[in-house]
């Protein structure tokens, strides 16, 4: 069985071809600028690259386009091959807690929820849509970066605000990146030799978005998300977290609009608002030449990082491993270096030849001596995405 996975974002297509159920990848790509000038599909296959320019107005027409070309490239015989769609989608409320097949209620939920995330659930739901008109015989699920966090207590996902916002507006903490969280938390236990069950971890994906999620026994108690992907950790362009009264003081004082302040806070803060650039691999050669600003940034970017993970570790109450996931969180030894030589209060304690040593592979990095081990696990949402859709369907 095939199964074509989707990460439909507002301008641009990620899309990844399984055969199913081993999850073996038979091409991958990108559509990009879609409804801009200057569109294009990008198609990796067999050590091949397939490329072709052409205007693509919306996801339909750059969606047409990729069933088209799979067949015409021999990928597929025919799009008849094709058992499943697995879509990315980022909010699911608290409709949703597991992976679930789409239908029009499941197409009324998400689009109910896009005051939640407008920036990213009218475009999986664009990813969505047009799949169904294309291919309509062909099911198609959906699994929620929000739903892993379903399982948090009241008392983690709460915000202390008038219960009016939470009954009728839905304001409480949802938490991102869920399906990044699960899969290196499962994939930890198996090189523990564990159960799920019997493991507390709390697991870090670090990228230009990044989150922390404490896990209990397999189940997510705590993360640093809320509402929306802005709060928590430093991240690439994201402030993280922040006194609120910012907001009314900028919005007086600044004289921002509310539209300035979600711009500015959303792409213009985080280590590109600290130093100029949301690339954690120049910020790390900006700092070794002597830049202060640079070094700043790293500081507070690990600061942040030592904050989160000391209040779960006393959340969790019991500490097993601490896990590094996401572009820095896997390729970063600087980072997993100063964030580990702070935390030696908790047991933990770093190989540095492990650390430093370059790998893709999932991998240990804790001293022999470490009473918590240290794990870096490359992740696989998107393979997540094609297990549940086989699942689901298959």
């Amino acid at each position: 069985m095939k199964v074509l996975v989707l990460n439909s974002g507002s301008s641009s297509l990620k899309f990844k071809l399984y055969t199913m159920p081993e999850a073996r990848v038979l091409a991958r790509g990108l559509i990009e600028r879609i409804g801009e000038e200057g569109s294009k599909i990008h198609i990796y296959y067999d050590e091949k690259e397939h490329e072709h320019a052409r205007p693509f107005r919306n996801h339909h027409e750059a969606l047409s386009a990729l069933i088209d070309r799979l067949p015409e490239l021999g990928i597929l015989e025919s799009m008849e091959e094709l058992g499943a769609v697995g879509h990315r989608v980022v909010h699911g409320g608290e409709a949703y807690s597991e992976p679930v097949l789409v239908d029009e209620k499941v197409r009324a939920t998400i689009r109910q929820l896009i005051p939640l995330a407008p920036l990213h659930n009218p475009a999986n739901l664009e990813g969505i849509e047009a799949m169904a008109a294309l291919l309509p015989r062909t099911p198609q699920v959906a699994v929620f970066d929000t739903a892993f966090h379903q399982t948090m207590p009241p008392e983690a996902f709460r915000y202390a605000v008038p219960e009016e916002w939470y009954e009728r507006f839905h304001v409480r903490r949802y938490g991102f990146h869920g399906t990044s969280h699960y899969y290196v938390s499962r994939k930890l236990a198996r090189h523990m030799g564990r159960t799920v069950e019997e493991l507390d971890a709390i697991t870090l994906h670090l990228g230009n978005g990044a989150s922390a999620c404490a896990i209990q026994r397999g189940k997510s108690i705590e993360t640093s998300m809320g509402l929306t992907p802005l709060e928590g950790l430093v991240m690439g362009t994201r402030s993280g977290d922040l006194d609120p009264a910012i907001l009314f003081y900028m919005n007086k004082y600044g004289e921002r609009s509310l539209d300035d302040l979600d711009r500015e806070l959303n792409k213009a803060s985080g280590l590109k608002g600290l130093c100029g650039s949301n690339d954690m691999r120049t910020v790390l050669e900006r700092m070794e030449a002597g830049d202060e600003k640079a070094a700043l940034a790293f500081d507070v970017f690990v600061h942040r990082l030592l904050k989160y993970v000391g209040a779960y570790a006393a959340t969790l109450g019991r500490l097993d491993a601490l896990v590094f996931t996401g572009g820095i969180g896997e390729h970063s030894a600087k980072v997993r270096r100063a964030l580990c030589e702070r935390l030696k209060i908790l047991g933990i304690c770093l190989d540095e030849e492990r650390n430093t040593t370059p790998s893709t592979e999932a991998r240990s990095i804790h001293a022999d001596g470490s009473t918590v081990q240290i794990w870096v696990i490359p992740t696989d949402e998107e393979g997540v995405i094609a297990r549940e859709s086989y699942r689901l369907v298959g």
